[in-house]
């Protein structure tokens, strides 16, 4: 028996995925055009693609659309891990015109609509692996227990 061909991945999906994606990140900081909210989401995960590692990233990736994924998955692993605050400085020289308190804007703005898209469970898995401060940029309060 022949198999069935595999059929030819339609690149109206990705940019679908990709376009969502940016929408999500456009309202959610109140950007005034996708071209805006595109760049800022192009930032913010190339720094997040090179602060995840392992399992995490590999997922990650297979969580995003297309265009997301190879952002991501295209950073070189960074050598020293970042402070949630190092992160977001980390990231302000490469958004044009921004301060300290607007990269933490633009970051924030990006990470916060990756639970809904790439699931809980996995944003849970990369704040495990990151330094403590980062939950507040994905949206979530940061629990600590009481000694």
């Amino acid at each position: 028996m022949i198999p069935a061909p595999v059929p030819a991945r339609d690149h109206r999906v990705r940019d679908d995925g990709w376009h969502r994606l940016v929408d999500a990140v456009r309202e959610s900081g109140q950007y005034r055009t996708r071209a805006e909210a595109e760049s800022v989401t192009r930032i913010v995960l190339s720094a997040l693609g090179g602060h995840v590692v392992g399992d995490e990233r590999v997922d990650l990736a297979r969580a995003l659309p297309e265009e997301a994924a190879r952002v991501v998955a295209s950073q070189i692993p960074a050598t020293r891990r970042l402070t949630a605050a190092e992160f977001v400085d980390s990231v302000a020289p490469r958004i044009e015109g921004a301060t300290p308190a607007t990269a933490r804007w633009d970051v924030s703005s990006v990470l916060s609509v990756l639970p809904d898209l790439v699931g809980d469970a996995l944003v849970t898995r990369i704040l495990a692996q990151l330094p403590a401060g980062y939950a507040l940029l994905f949206g979530r309060a940061e629990l600590t227990t009481a000694e």
